[in-house]
């Protein structure tokens, strides 16, 4: 009997420590002496090591599917479990597989190193058995399992159409991307989308695919706790068992995000302004977290819409970042107000297109004062002559509290056309991977989004709360640059072969370093 490799044997009555003497026989075997009382089957010790196996009708071979789409193991009859190589949960599940292990002792098991592209798993079992009456015998062997691919029944189903149970559908009616950009990171940095079986992008937004609906509640959840929306939830009966009265349906949820933005002009309602602190109706959108953070920029003064007050009586943005002027600093002066990071001034200002074609200066209250010195550029809004089609800017006009209040100038965030084009960024962040389906873009409208990204990128550099909540990465590929005169986006693209390290935001203040320095000057 071929025995792998036998360890010994310890007799019961040596271990406890006493002596028994009894009659010598020999051994039927071998005929070497033995004592009578302590034999079992009167054979020696090396005859029993020799002759008998206790491991005997355990296999010395098996099969683990392992499923190459999601990286997880079937742990028979139909749960899938996820577990790394030589990790404690791969070698409970390589154990369970064996038939008749559980008659024996086992006192030690061990993974034995296997080429990992050779598609076999090697296990060591020590194992502990008696074999007479106080003799107990101890023996190892290995087991080699083969790997075996088989995809299961999850990722089956991501790759058949029409197989999903919930979708969720996210939309917000505006005319750019940058809310989706900032959003589409806080899922990547969190694994928000990881249950999601398909991701579909559609002209106004992405819908997300889930095979169970409590994973697509959680995603929902997600959402709610990041960005103010408002859901709506639908269903559709798929089947019924007329026996049992079971039902089976397919639920679409709706999200609908705010359409305000951040850097966006809102002229409130009197009515709500009132409600949200006293605030001035004419304000600048700051902040887009769990609520809209509004700011005054006349007299710094903040307030919060919350996703409940807002979708009670909805409002669109005055204007947007697309509408946004450039102008030049002409003159700037501290009024002492600070309020956190920001500092009330008193600025004059010119349009940077009127500068040689006539005089004419703005004055404007900026919150902006500690990082804005004359010859700046800055980017804000123009009302002087403007025209919008609003009722709430017409009722604000109209009104004999706040008409007189209007500003010929509101400033937003300090521009930097100096700024190399050519430079090469140090980081870039992860792209999530999309299904486009039939809406293939055109090229205008691929240059269009190619420049919205190219515009979150410029506000991730510039706004370091913005850097904070998202997960930057460190560029490892080198790249060439067909046109040195325009950024390319393809650099900051996220793909499997060039993915770098995670790092911290210290490593990145090369790439900072000449916005800060402007800052100071």
């Amino acid at each position: 009997m071929d025995v792998d490799t036998p360890m010994g044997m310890v007799p019961l009555d040596a271990s406890l420590g006493t002596s028994r003497t009894g009659a010598t026989i020999l051994c039927c075997n071998c005929g070497s002496p033995i004592d009578g009382t302590v034999s079992a089957g009167a054979l020696c010790f090396d005859c029993i090591k020799s002759t008998v196996d206790i491991s005997a009708g355990i296999p010395r071979d098996g099969t683990l599917q392992f499923c190459r789409d999601c990286d997880r193991w079937l742990q028979p009859p139909t749960t899938w479990v996820s577990a790394a190589l030589e990790s404690r949960e791969l070698l409970s599940l390589c154990l369970k597989r064996l038939r008749n292990l559980g008659k024996v002792r086992i006192t030690d098991a061990r993974f034995v190193w296997t080429e990992p592209h050779s598609r076999r798993v090697k296990v060591q079992i020590t194992v502990q058995d008696s074999v007479a009456d106080g003799v107990l015998m101890q023996q190892s062997f290995e087991v080699v399992y083969v790997v075996a691919y088989q995809q299961c029944r999850e990722c089956a189903k991501s790759y058949t159409a029409n197989v999903w149970r919930a979708a969720v559908q996210v939309r917000q009616k505006v005319t750019h991307k940058r809310t989706f950009l900032f959003l589409e990171q806080l899922i990547l940095k969190h694994q928000a989308h990881r249950d999601a079986i398909n991701i579909k992008e559609e002209r106004d937004g992405i819908d997300f695919y889930f095979a169970h609906q409590n994973q697509a509640v959680t995603f929902i959840h997600f959402l709610k706790s990041v960005v103010p929306v408002f859901s709506k939830e639908s269903k559709h009966l798929i089947s019924q068992d007329t026996h049992t009265g079971n039902k089976s349906y397919k639920f679409t949820y709706s999200i609908e995000i705010v359409p305000v933005c951040r850097d966006d002009l809102v002229a409130l309602p009197i009515k709500i302004a009132k409600s949200a602190g006293n605030i001035t109706p004419l304000v600048l959108c700051h902040r887009i977290g769990t609520s809209v953070n509004l700011l005054d920029t006349n007299t710094l003064q903040t307030s919060e819409i919350s996703a409940d007050l807002y979708w009670r009586a909805p409002f669109a943005p005055l204007a947007g970042a697309p509408e946004m002027v450039e102008f030049i600093v002409m003159d700037i002066e501290s009024t002492g107000v600070r309020k956190g990071k920001w500092l009330l001034s008193e600025a004059t200002v010119a349009r940077s297109s009127d500068l040689g074609v006539n005089d004419r200066t703005y004055f404007a209250r900026t919150h902006m004062g500690n990082i804005l010195h004359p010859g700046d550029s800055v980017m804000g809004y123009l009302l002087n002559g403007a025209n919008y089609n609003s009722d709430a800017f017409e009722a604000i006009e109209n009104s004999k509290a706040y008409g007189s209040t209007i500003p010929d100038v509101i400033l937003v965030k300090k521009h930097y056309p100096n700024r190399r084009k050519n430079k090469k960024r140090n980081w870039k962040l992860k792209r999530m991977a999309k299904d486009e389906g039939d809406l293939l873009p055109k090229a205008s409208d691929q240059a269009k989004m190619d420049a919205d990204y190219e515009n979150f990128l410029r506000d991730v550099e510039e706004d370091e709360e913005l850097r904070a909540a998202l997960a930057l990465y460190k560029t490892t590929k080198k790249t060439k640059q067909a046109d040195p005169d325009a950024m390319s986006v393809a650099e900051t693209e996220m793909t499997v072969d060039d993915e770098g390290p995670k790092i911290n935001m210290a490593e990145l203040l090369d790439d900072f370093e000449e916005l800060e320095i402007q800052d100071e000057n």
